[in-house]
């Protein structure tokens, strides 16, 4: 009896602390959008100085397990980002991406590693470790930041496929560094890059196989809560039964997320289904970020951070110079290699605003607690976490306006806005057309409704015209959504043709091949 009450206890504790960083998280939500001057810093970032302000007054609200990061908080990140991101997009940026994720990495490692053993004097196993654990970038801010201030999509596009591969090549180096100031293991290069290679096969071979057995199981129903469930079930059963086989759960999560964001969610859900699906991960990832970015702030310990102030600058300055390394020196193979194209000012942001987050944090805090130095790695990694996110974080948005990177986010609204109030009027007018053969309602109420209507509609006609003279790429964007919506009916309709039972096995997309090589045809 004594043993449930203790259990009953932990658990009512647990579910008030859970409460109370629900509170306050949804507490800061609130006061960004009611408080005009805070709208200015992103949410994450306004997030992370509400916890380091607790921390300062020494409220503790949860303690932040690595466990609570890798295994509860990271699944639901990365299939969000992946559910979300465009095959179509990330192919056409596939050799910067992956120069980035895996170069990239290296060259991280390596560089900090190197700047604090020689100037910090501290132990090359431990400094790789460090090197590891912040060689994962985290742009949730940033990526969202882009999105408010209209920046280029090909530049969202680098930074967020950059991100979602080279979180599991992080972690999958770090999983391969740990053992070594333990005395398990021995660093041996070809081993190393073969246990690589297992690592990331085996979570692509894992996530391919539920992915693309969820896609097709899907289309033999159409029952909506079932396939949102399905794919909760996916994110996380991934990446448990890939931890559990030896590979790498991050890898996986990304490759089932992409494969059923782009396959699985056009061939086996209608678009009612897939609307609701995207909605729940856009609110699954809202809900976690504003949990983690809360309490990486409320976790630091100002005390150890200042006895190792010296360590944190030199690890931040080697971070930086590592940074602009890879992305300008593998920004130029690239374009060297295939053309790429990937210019000096938006190389200059991806170097500037390539942050740390929620996964560096957690492959600190999993360093074993055997290891001589592991306070010091987490002291390191908290500090370079916190420069990243409140310095580099806050500033990026100075710089991407300095470089004229910002879009014109009011001016594609407008349109937008503009073409879609077109749309609406158009299809009312039909209606009218169709309601004036009835013969209970009189046809000159129907054509007064009408003349009302096509006024409104000729005043929009104009105003779309005129910011198509004075603003011509403004069109592409009707264009692009077009195409994506061409691609939309015809996945729909492949799908509700294999669900009536009329096609045995999916057909492959024709459209979007077709469609490539007519917008070339355009470009020349």
């Amino acid at each position: 009896m004594a043993i449930e009450t203790v259990g009953e206890s932990a658990i009512e504790q647990n579910i008030e602390q859970f409460l109370l960083v629900l509170s306050v998280s949804l507490s800061v939500a609130t006061l960004s959008r009611v408080v005009s001057w805070l709208r200015q810093i992103p949410y994450t970032l306004l997030l992370v100085i509400v916890g380091l302000i607790l921390a300062f007054v020494d409220v503790r609200l949860v303690n932040l397990s690595p466990a609570l990061i890798l295994e509860i908080f990271l699944p639901p990140l990365l299939f969000e980002a992946a559910w979300n991101m465009k095959w179509r997009d990330l192919s056409r940026e596939l050799l910067p991406v992956t120069l980035y994720a895996v170069l990239g990495v290296v060259i991280s490692i390596v560089g900090i590693a190197l700047a604090i053993n020689q100037l910090a004097g501290i132990g090359l196993p431990v400094a790789l470790l460090v090197g590891a654990s912040l060689s994962a970038t985290d742009p949730v801010s940033v990526i969202a930041l882009f999105r408010e201030l209209g920046a280029g999509k090909r530049l969202t596009n680098l930074m967020e496929g950059e991100s979602l591969f080279n979180d599991g090549v992080a972690v999958v180096a770090f999983s391969l560094l740990v053992g070594i100031p333990l005395g398990l293991e021995e660093f041996n290069v070809p081993s190393t890059i073969a246990r690589f290679f297992i690592f990331v096969g085996i979570g692509i071979g894992v996530g391919s196989l539920i992915g693309f057995g969820i896609s097709y199981l899907t289309q033999r129903f159409d029952l909506p809560l079932v396939e949102q469930s399905l794919t909760l079930v996916s994110a996380y059963g991934t990446y448990v039964i890939t931890e559990e086989l030896g590979g790498s759960g991050v890898i996986g999560v990304v490759t089932v997320g992409l494969i059923l964001g782009n396959f699985g969610s056009r061939i086996g859900m209608n678009p009612r289904t897939r609307l609701l699906v995207t909605e729940f991960w856009d609110f699954l990832a809202f809900f976690v970020n504003s949990i983690v970015f809360l309490l990486i702030g409320d976790q630091v310990h100002y005390s150890s951070l200042g006895e190792n102030l010296g360590l944190i600058a030199i690890t931040i300055g080697a971070l930086i110079l590592t940074r602009a390394i890879a992305i300008y020196g593998l920004g130029g193979l690239s374009n060297w290699l295939v053309k790429s194209e990937i210019g000096l000012r938006d190389q200059t942001v991806l170097w500037w605003a390539g942050l740390r987050g929620s996964v560096s944090i957690a492959l600190a805090l999993s360093v074993p607690a055997t290891l001589p130095g592991r306070d010091v790695i987490i002291d390191i990694v908290f500090g370079v976490v916190l420069f990243t996110l409140l310095v580099q974080g806050l500033t990026t948005q100075i710089l991407l306006e300095k470089l004229e990177l910002t879009g014109e986010q009011p001016l594609r609204q407008k349109y937008l806005e503009a073409v879609s109030r077109s749309i609406a009027l158009n299809r009312v007018l039909n209606y009218l057309s169709e309601a004036s053969q009835y013969q209970e309602i009189e046809p000159e109420f129907c054509r007064y409704q009408a003349e009302l209507v096509e006024g409104q509609l000729q005043s929009l006609t104009e105003e779309i015209i005129q910011l198509q003279k004075e603003y011509p790429q403004l069109r592409t964007l009707v264009m692009e959504q077009i195409q994506d919506k061409l691609l939309d009916i015809e996945a729909d309709t492949y799908a509700e043709l294999i669900r009536a039972g009329r096609l045995d096995k999916k057909l492959s997309p024709l459209l979007e091949e077709v469609l490539a090589a007519g917008q070339e045809n355009l470009i020349e």
